[in-house]
Formats: C-alpha cells, sequence, structure tokens
C-alpha cells in the first residue's frame, strides 16, 4: 500500500463530506482511508456510514485531542506514507493525488502547496530552521514516510496546536530526513482549524517556545527578538494598507463629486 490517508474528525458533519468526497473521487487509488471520529454527535457518524464501503477503517470514541487521534490513524495505517487530511480540507483536482506520485516520491517527507481561503501558499524547495522559524510546511498536504514515526515517535499528544510543527523540526532540521517540494497546489485548507483560531495565538506562541527551547536552548532569545520583529512588520504592514484603503477612497469620494 502506497499511501495511508488519515482523517481527524470531531462534530465537523459538513466539512468531514467535504474531506471523504474528494477522497473517493481520486483517480490514484493505491491507498487506504482511514477516519477517526472523537465522538461527533453533530451526524458526522451518520456521514462515515454513508460512505463505509470506501473507508478502510473508522472509529468514533472520545479522545484527548486532534494529536491522539492522528495517533491513532498512524498505529492503524499501513502505507508507506501517511497523510493528515482533516475534516474541512479537500482534494482540489480528483487527479491531485496521480500528480503527486507521477513524482514517484522516494524521500522521507514530501510536501505541496495549498490553496486557503484568501491567498495560494506555495513553499520553498529548501527548507531550514528559519522556515519553521517563520512559519511552517501544511501537513495536509504532506507526505511522511510511516517508518518515521517508529524512528522518531508519535506526535507529542502534550501539545494543542504545534506537535506536527515540532515533529518536522525534530525530522527535517535535527535528523536530516530527506525532503522533497512537489509543485502541485494539492489542498484546499480549511483557516476554521484550531491552530488558525485568533483566540489559540497566544497558545501556538508558548507551545512554539517549549519546543524551541527543548531543542535549541542556546537559540531561544534569538527565536523570541525574531517573532516580536515578525509580528511588528505584520502590524505595520497592516497599518499601511489600512492607511492606504482611507487614501483610496478619499480619491473616490472627490472623483464622485465631480464626474
Amino acid at each position: 500500500m502506497k499511501l495511508s490517508i488519515i482523517t481527524v474528525n470531531l462534530n465537523n458533519a459538513a466539512g468531514l463530506q467535504k474531506t471523504i468526497e474528494s477522497v473517493v473521487s481520486q483517480t490514484f487509488t493505491d491507498f487506504e482511508f482511514l477516519v477517526i471520529d472523537g465522538g461527533s454527535t453533530d451526524g458526522s457518524v451518520e456521514v462515515i456510514k454513508r460512505y463505509a464501503d470506501r473507508i478502510t477503517w473508522w472509529v468514533s470514541e472520545p479522545d484527548w485531542g486532534i494529536f491522539h487521534a492522528m495517533n491513532k490513524g498512524i498505529l492503524q495505517a499501513k502505507g508507506d506514507y501517511c497523510q493528515f487530511l482533516n475534516s474541512g480540507d479537500w482534494f482540489l483536482q480528483p487527479d491531485g493525488l496521480q500528480q503527486v506520485f507521477d513524482y514517484q516520491p522516494q524521500v522521507d517527507i514530501c510536501y505541496c502547496d495549498v490553496q486557503a481561503e484568501k491567498e495560494k501558499r506555495i513553499f520553498d524547495d529548501r527548507l531550514s530552521l528559519l522556515t519553521f522559524f517563520e512559519g511552517t510546511i501544511s501537513h495536509q498536504a504532506s507526505f511522511i514516510k510511516r517508518s518515521l514515526f517508529a524512528k522518531h515517535g508519535l506526535y507529542n499528544e502534550a501539545f494543542k496546536i504545534v506537535s506536527d510543527w515540532e515533529f518536522y523540526i525534530k525530522t527535517i532540521i535535527i535528523a536530516q530526513c530527506s525532503y522533497q517540494h512537489i509543485p502541485v497546489t494539492l489542498i484546499y485548507f480549511d483557516i476554521n482549524g484550531i491552530s488558525c483560531y485568533k483566540e489559540n495565538g497566544d497558545l501556538n506562541e508558548r507551545e512554539r517556545e517549549k519546543v524551541i527551547n527543548a531543542y535549541f536552548p542556546m537559540m531561544f532569545e534569538v527565536y523570541q527578538r525574531f517573532r516580536t520583529m515578525q509580528f511588528a512588520l505584520r502590524y505595520y504592514n497592516g497599518l499601511r494598507i489600512i492607511r492606504w484603503r482611507s487614501k483610496i477612497g478619499k480619491v473616490l469620494r472627490l472623483f464622485k463629486q465631480y464626474r
């Protein structure tokens, strides 16, 4: 089996249906499909049952969080690669997986680009610690050799948000695992996930700082300063946009008065 697609869901029946429909419509078929539901009460289980003949294995039971659920999927998986396509994310094209595996990837981790609500996210061919200081690659559009989880451990269930980010740092940066950027815009990325909630911003930063302090204690202060500068630039860029919008608005109002 080339691929294990692992979908985690909790009370997101509409998003889950979109995800499942995009999976079962793929022209590439050398994969198994695992769905881990956290005991949903919104009709998600009924959605799963409607597609049960297209799902290799599924379960619906309470869990301890998204990474506990993802780890359940890893322990059930049999594919060479694992992909974590959680509910609400979906393949943009029916031949998306075929495009990926036409590249015949052999590396430890390969990753594609994603489409978010307002922007396309195109990732660099070369990854470095700076890549992960600034952000991360998309776990929805990444293919991770299952053997890496046996060698480097499962996702850290102590974190609520950054365990996938920590795993990339452990494998790509520290262990120097091989990787490849595949220039395919593969996934529509749902920005309503836990990591995108504004109210989780502080938690996200605290968890990131714990990871940096654990693996790179001598760079901890550098990381903090870098993130402070990064947030400041975003803030001032936002103000600049607001000022330009204000100026453009004034020009348009004057134009309407004199046309």
